[in-house]
């Protein structure tokens, strides 16, 4: 069902969208005459890799000019990037590789492969599931980019403040995930765009009711600033 779920619904939004990612492909080529596309390995179910396309919202060769993660000042992205970028333009076009089933519209964000060396034993559970486009970690986090931005080292802020906090979402995902859930999850992400503060009370809620940890719940509120934790499954802040 699943399966069935995610091959009609990419199908559509990919012969909706279509004018849309014409308009971005022209925009962001006419910008620097280059590749429109960032296409780069990422972890699929199993640990197995596969090519993830994205709109690219950086210079050429940015991935040699930095590390993994973006803060929203970090210099590497172009003045277009960031446009598809606040409206998560860059990530639709991974409607392409829910079609060809590479991930799903709903599992836990795919990651780069190097993270499977570091994961703990709980955080491999993460790649149990096809990843997807979004999940709670995405409505929680969709401010990532402003959460590391000013950060001396984006990567490790990334690793102490975002990542404990991904995995425990993305377990929980799992755990309970269901149609009704990706539904609601999709329709969070994009009331999202358009009222923050509503959706992260809406996903609060949702969570409490599948029976998250007042914990979880508090932290997905995001109305206290972020405090370096250790990842799911360890007893160590990442240093």
């Amino acid at each position: 069902m699943k399966r069935l779920f995610d091959l009609t619904c990419s199908l559509i939004g990919l012969i909706f969208l279509l004018p849309v990612f014409s308009i971005i492909t022209f925009l962001i080529w006419v910008y620097d005459f280059h590749n429109p596309f960032y296409i780069a390995p990422r972890l699929g179910k199993g640990g197995k890799t596969f090519k993830m396309v994205k709109f690219r919202s950086m210079v050429v060769n940015a991935d040699k000019m930095g590390g993994d993660s973006t803060s929203a000042d970090d210099n590497r992205i172009t003045p277009i990037g960031s446009f598809i970028r606040k409206f998560k333009f860059d990530e639709l076009i991974q409607l392409w590789n829910v079609f060809k089933g590479d991930i799903s519209l709903v599992g836990p964000r795919p990651n780069v492969p190097r993270v499977l060396e570091i994961y703990t034993e709980e955080e491999k559970k993460l790649v149990s599931v096809r990843p997807g486009i979004t999940d709670f970690a995405s409505i929680v986090f969709a401010d990532e980019g402003d959460i590391l931005s000013g950060k001396e080292n984006p990567d490790l802020a990334y690793e102490q403040l975002i990542r404990p906090w991904k995995g425990r979402l993305g377990v929980f995902y799992i755990e309970n995930q269901s149609i009704l859930l990706d539904v609601n999850l999709i329709f969070l992400t994009l009331y999202s765009i358009v009222n923050r503060k509503a959706s992260l009370r809406k996903a609060c809620s949702l969570l409490q009711s599948l029976g998250a940890s007042d914990e979880l719940v508090s932290v997905a509120a995001r109305n206290t600033p972020l405090t370096p934790t250790p990842p799911l499954g360890s007893t160590e802040i990442v240093v």
